[in-house]
């Protein structure tokens, strides 16, 4: 009988999609994200499958989560550990989960491509270490996959619910982290729950990472983007917010602080591009979370907070779809995302309800000023769907969430 886990793991086969292709081959495949989004779990789904294609396949697989993996420590430690299992004449699976863990990790991973009967596959939690040493050391011999939260077909998935409001309600108010699985969909449990991964987060990859002593403003800090997300983070409104805690930390370092939020997965951070010139805007950028049950845990969920909590759930969604995104300017207009895959743009408009004339004038209207045949799209909480405004479509958020095909 299958363990629950391994249940789990079977279920989450859009990222081996992604991978597959990559499998057996002399090149690094890197998966990052936020911790518990279920990169382990991925890990064991690909171990899996190389052993039902060869049984007596070699496996090495180190957890540095794992106490019986803590004498290694550095780059030669790593080394020495995984020469003592290789398999000389055959080919030799490494997994390396949390590798941001081993000091130098990016000088073994070099030195173990130079055998080609090596095929690896690591994990981390860290964007700035893992993109910095990867491409310092490993330039064009990796490639990287983004693991994200449960989406929201994964969530109706794997807690076996029907796709409806009350559903919707609870993947918009605790997320999508697969261990919920094993937890009661309650409040009390489920933040408890949430509340341990975001203090392991914080002090383990921030605070102890940067060396961080004002930890009472970090948080102050997170919990103000956590309040605001989706809007405009700029110098001065930074510079206001310091003002209004009287606290004396020059807006550089509160950039910083939110570099160290990025980095660690708990934010993604959303530059703006000039639709008409474009290019790239490069003062104020928008925040949204990686996981809602996260910052809802921090500032809780309110019923005030229904607009944002849908916008940040449409990015999230469109990041899971692959697409690049932005936010658009257009002349003094904002378009909520500018979305790009596969040398193909898609317009997004989000809105809470769309019910009223005004509201159907700035969402529609907005996305009719853009001068290009790519396709725009308004999406909201209204059940009414199956129409179109001038050839822009409109869908429910739960229809766009399952439906659409991006």
């Amino acid at each position: 009988m299958k363990t629950q886990e391994e249940s789990i793991i079977k279920r989450r086969d859009v990222y081996i999609e992604r991978i597959k292709p990559f499998m057996h081959k002399s090149i690094i495949k890197v998966m990052i994200g936020q911790r518990r989004v279920g990169k382990s779990y991925v890990l064991l789904q690909l171990i899996e499958i190389i052993k039902q294609e060869n049984s007596d396949a070699n496996i090495i697989y180190i957890n540095m989560e794992d106490l019986k993996f803590s004498s290694i420590k550095n780059a030669i430690e790593l080394n020495d550990y995984i020469i003592s299992q290789q398999k000389k004449g055959k080919r030799n699976y490494i997994f390396i989960d949390e590798v941001q863990e081993i000091q130098g990790f990016e000088k073994t991973l070099r030195s173990l491509l130079l055998d080609k009967d090596n095929d690896i596959y690591i994990t981390g939690s860290n964007a700035n270490i893992l993109s910095s040493e990867l491409a310092t050391f490993l330039s064009g011999r990796y490639v990287e996959f983004n693991i994200y939260s449960l989406s929201y077909s994964e969530f109706l998935m794997f807690h076996n619910l029907e796709n409806n409001d009350d559903s919707f309600q609870k993947f918009s108010i605790y997320g999508g982290l697969p261990y919920l699985i094993h937890l009661n969909l309650e409040d009390k449990i489920v933040f408890e729950y949430i509340k341990s991964i975001y203090n392991t987060i914080i002090y383990r990859d921030i605070i102890n990472r940067y060396k961080i002593r004002n930890t009472v403003f970090l948080e102050q800090l997170l919990s103000f983007i956590s309040d605001n997300i989706g809007s405009l983070f700029s110098a001065k409104k930074i510079s206001d917010y310091l003002k209004s805690q009287n606290v004396n930390i020059n807006t550089n370092q509160v950039l910083s602080y939110i570099d160290y939020f990025s980095s660690a997965f708990i934010l993604n951070k959303v530059g703006r591009y000039d639709i008409i010139g474009k290019r790239i805007f490069e003062i104020g950028d928008k925040y949204y979370f990686e996981n809602l049950g996260i910052r809802n845990s921090i500032v809780g969920y309110k019923l005030q907070d229904r607009a944002k909590v849908l916008e940040n759930i449409v990015y999230n969604h469109l990041l899971f779809k692959g697409y690049k995104v932005k936010v658009g300017v257009l002349d003094t207009q904002e378009i909520d995302f500018v979305c790009e895959k596969d040398n193909e743009k898609l317009y997004v408009q989000v809105s809470l309800n769309i019910q009223e004339e005004k509201t159907i004038e700035r969402e529609f209207g907005n996305l009719q000023k853009i001068q290009d045949n790519y396709p725009k799209i308004v999406v909201s909480q209204d059940e009414f769907i199956g129409n179109s405004f001038n050839g822009i479509k409109h869908f429910n958020i739960k229809n766009f969430l399952l439906e659409l095909s991006l």
